[in-house]
């Protein structure tokens, strides 16, 4: 089975532009790069597409079968999400120091990241996050807990309607696409149609489902199968159709730059150069460590600021020359020191665990089935 090799490249550099982008509107920099790294919801749409490619691929490697699937994704997921999370919880009512930072103003969007309170229906909410069901709930019923406590894990909600969707819909690529795409548009149609009390977040799959069906899609096309791009094109169509009810052509975006990396990788003249972007030895260590640091930089940031705020005494340009290195450097360092202590063993004890459940003699026949079009 073919893997591109820049797919770690790309999820760690998407992963630090999250970061950049979390980090940013602490500091008094100019509106320019403020702009430039302010759209971390685009770097997620294609974070969503990527792994609509990396499970497409894992369902096919055990046969469509729920067992060896789900041991992989928990193990992978829930150990280092368990402990971002409880690190997230136990400073949710920490100030963030905004006292000791004049230049932020009341409406930034800094006050989006770094919220100062516990949620009323914090034992719930707690609840919603450790099942990852805190993506399920509308506005009316639970406002906000898709990023109550720890911000970016309302991607992980998402990730998991995904993956029990694509359990249901195993039986071949070309279905799971269909059912993604179904999803994708009934969410659309009650985005726009239904009562804003009843309206749910970007954490509720079917307003984000169009991305992991171009991922799913991109899988024929990464190994070569007759008439990929011809399907691909189709589901890239269909999504761009669900991307343009959004309003503005910037949410064209991560599908149009998902195609050009897919075509760059498969032109053998662009191939090379892709290669040494994202496939280079020191983007793909930023790839290994990419989930790491995507969560575990909203807590440390919190944490960082008051401090960095305190010793800068109110001075922008002394808290900006702290506050760069400290914000950036300290959640690299606990990534690097998570993905070595416990995201690399959790996940061999994972694999090795799923592959007792996938060693059967009908793992090819119903492999082959499942990839069939």
């Amino acid at each position: 089975m073919q893997r591109l090799e820049s797919l770690d490249g790309l999820r760690g550099i998407l992963a630090a532009y999250v970061l950049l982008g979390h980090m940013a509107p602490f500091a008094p920099l100019p509106a320019w790069l403020q702009d430039a790294v302010s759209h971390g919801g685009a770097a997620v749409d294609l974070f969503f597409t990527l792994s609509g490619l990396v499970i497409a691929q894992s369902l096919s490697r055990t046969g469509g079968r729920a067992a060896p699937f789900l041991i992989a994704r928990v193990t992978r997921i829930f150990p280092v999400f368990l402990v971002a999370f409880a690190v997230a919880v136990a400073v949710a009512p920490l100030p963030c120091g905004f006292g000791f930072m004049p230049w932020i103003a009341p409406g930034s969007s800094v006050r989006d990241i770094c919220v100062s309170a516990w949620p009323a229906a914090w034992l719930v909410e707690i609840g919603a996050h450790l099942t990852m069901t805190h993506g399920l709930f509308p506005a009316s019923v639970l406002p906000d807990a898709w990023v109550s406590f720890l911000g970016a894990a309302w991607s992980l909600s998402a990730e998991w309607q995904f993956y029990l969707v694509a359990l249901l819909a195993a039986r071949r690529r070309a279905g799971l696409c269909r059912v993604l795409l179904a999803l994708a548009v009934a969410g659309t149609a009650w985005r726009l149609a239904g009562p804003e009390a009843w309206q749910f977040s970007r954490a509720f799959l079917p307003n984000k489902a169009q991305f992991f069906a171009l991922g799913a899609a991109s899988a024929a096309v990464v190994e070569r199968e007759e008439g990929a791009w011809r399907r691909y094109g189709l589901v890239f169509a269909a999504t761009m159709g669900v991307c343009a009810t959004l309003g503005t052509t910037g949410k064209m975006l991560p599908p149009l730059a998902w195609t050009l990396f897919l075509a760059a990788h498969a032109a053998p003249a662009t191939a090379r150069m892709v290669a040494t972007v994202f496939a280079s030895r020191p983007t793909r260590y930023l790839g290994a460590i990419s989930y790491c640091l995507y969560l575990v930089n909203e807590p440390i940031q919190k944490i960082a600021g008051p401090a960095v705020g305190w010793l800068a005494g109110g001075d922008g340009l002394r808290f900006t020359m702290l506050w760069l290195p400290v914000a950036a450097g300290v959640p690299f360092a606990v990534a690097a020191w998570l993905h070595v202590c416990l995201e690399t063993p959790a996940i061999r004890w994972g694999r090795k665990i799923a592959r007792r459940f996938a060693a059967d003699g009908t793992e090819a026949i119903v492999q082959r089935r499942w990839r069939g079009v």
